[in-house]
């Protein structure tokens, strides 16, 4: 069984940092995009940064040159640097993964049960 879990959401200032951590674990074959996403109150889910497993990135437009998101693919994981937090930003951020579990011939999507950001003005 293969999950992802997430760490280090908490509550920061306005202009603050954060870095978040997904570590994939369980019977992996091959791990292909990793992202994050968040979901802001009453708002829907949305794209904040994704990575491809040769480092390629992607970042929403809300978010570009405040966070960098970078991988450890011998760890299977995946980072959220977060800079110069803004009130906006609070939200559940969540990892997720497109993986080949071991015995599969395909990829499955997985999610994180996800970590609060809260950020205060």
């Amino acid at each position: 069984q293969v999950q992802l879990v997430e760490s280090g959401g908490g509550w920061v200032q306005a202009g603050g940092s954060l870095r978040l951590s997904c570590a994939a674990s369980g019977s992996i074959f091959s791990i292909n995009d990793m992202g994050w996403y968040r979901q802001a109150p009453g708002k829907q889910r949305e794209l904040v940064a994704a990575i491809t497993s040769g480092g390629s990135t992607k970042y929403a437009d809300s978010v570009k040159g405040r966070f960098t998101i970078s991988r450890d693919n011998a760890k299977n994981t995946v980072y959220l640097q977060m800079y110069s937090l803004k009130p906006e930003d609070t939200a559940v951020y969540y990892c997720n993964a497109d993986i080949i579990p071991r015995g599969f011939l395909h990829v499955l999507d997985y999610w994180g049960e996800g970590t609060l950001v809260t950020v205060s003005s």
